[in-house]
């Protein structure tokens, strides 16, 4: 376990750029690990290690297959019983969309997420703060509400949080705040696309020819536990 006192901010990677790809990359930290800052991203099948605020900022990324470990964060004061073990939420998002026209998000499809810490599946950096979380393993870290309106409680029906198709006893949404989002099925479709998405002038297709991008070439580096 870490003190939460004890925590600093060190990014692992801050992307300021349009059309950034990682492909079995992996990014360790404990507060702002990945600062997805600015322009398009897509990540696959890379591992992401964090407490708080571990993947933040204003990008348009889609997060494919990756592996996320929520890390323990404790405080001095708090209490030691058996239901938390001493444990705080940390928030695994910050997405920071500030207005309906901006294009930004962040969206997880085929992820898994583990740990021995406790998390929030994000809060709401911006007034229009998007993530979307698809077909993803949700181990017993993420927290009933799963959501946090951070600094902007008046504006929770512009901030789009969104749940689809996730397992695991993570993904209970018994408990969760009452302004989560429901797409519709064309949305959801929209938004884990990465043609649509993120990639509507072709720009992943012009990455190396030798990286197979949406094949089984690329095996997972790491496998979290079975829960």
């Amino acid at each position: 376990m870490t003190r939460y006192e004890e925590i600093r901010v060190a990014p692992a990677v801050l992307l300021v750029a349009d059309k950034a790809a990682f492909f079995g990359c992996g990014f360790y930290g404990m507060q702002d690990t990945v600062g997805d800052l600015v322009g398009r991203h897509y990540f696959q099948q890379c591992f992401i290690k964090g407490a708080i605020d571990f993947i933040w900022g204003g990008g348009q990324s889609i997060y494919q297959s990756c592996i996320i470990e929520v890390m323990g964060v404790t405080t001095a004061t708090a209490s030691n019983d058996e239901v938390n073990r001493g444990l705080i939420a940390g928030y695994i998002t910050a997405q920071g969309r500030g207005t309906e026209k901006e294009t930004s998000g962040f969206v997880f499809s085929g992820c898994a997420i583990f740990g021995p810490g406790k998390a929030f599946l994000g809060r709401a950096y911006g007034g229009y703060s998007r993530v979307v979380f698809s077909n993803t393993n949700m181990a017993n870290v993420i927290v009933p509400q799963g959501w946090d309106s951070w600094t902007h409680p008046k504006e929770v029906n512009k901030v789009t949080f969104v749940e689809v198709n996730c397992k695991g006893p993570g993904a209970n949404k018994k408990g969760r705040v009452a302004w989560e989002k429901n797409l519709s099925p064309q949305d959801v479709s929209y938004f884990i696309n990465h043609k649509t998405f993120l990639n509507k002038d072709g720009w992943i297709e012009s990455l190396p020819p030798h990286l197979k991008i949406f094949g089984s070439e690329l095996q997972p580096f790491y496998s979290p536990p079975p829960f």
